[in-house]
């Protein structure tokens, strides 16, 4: 089970560090991934982390403004989120797929979190 904390209301600008605790199971073996969906849009790819969270990967509307990172003894991966904008309101979703692989494909993923709301105001 995947369980994402830490949204909320913020302003453009603004930081947030959004938490996926996985529990069940340890997923400290697997890359993951974090996704979001917009209202009246398709989810789409952020960030994701190989397992020992060296190798990460970005969209380029995360890259340089949202960092990925792990803490696999706490089984929980962060997205750090800074210089938020307007355009960053979504659903935030972590996900896995249960291996070491980084993937930027939604399809690719079997294993989802309920998701928390980012609203960045302007």
């Amino acid at each position: 089970q995947l369980v994402e904390s830490g949204g909320g209301l913020v302003q453009a600008g603004d930081s947030l560090r959004l938490s996926c605790a996985a529990s069940g199971r340890t997923f400290s073996n697997y890359a993951m991934g974090w996704f979001r969906q917009a209202p009246g849009k398709e989810r789409e790819f952020v960030a994701a982390i190989s397992w020992s969270g060296i190798i990460t990967a970005y969209s380029d509307s995360a890259k340089g403004r949202f960092t990925i990172s792990r803490d696999n003894a706490k089984n929980t991966v962060y997205l750090q989120m800074n210089s938020l904008k307007p355009e960053d309101t979504a659903v935030y979703y972590c996900a896995t797929d249960l291996t070491e692989v980084i993937k930027r494909a939604q399809d690719d993923y079997d294993y989802w979190g309920q998701g928390t709301q980012v609203t960045v105001s302007s």
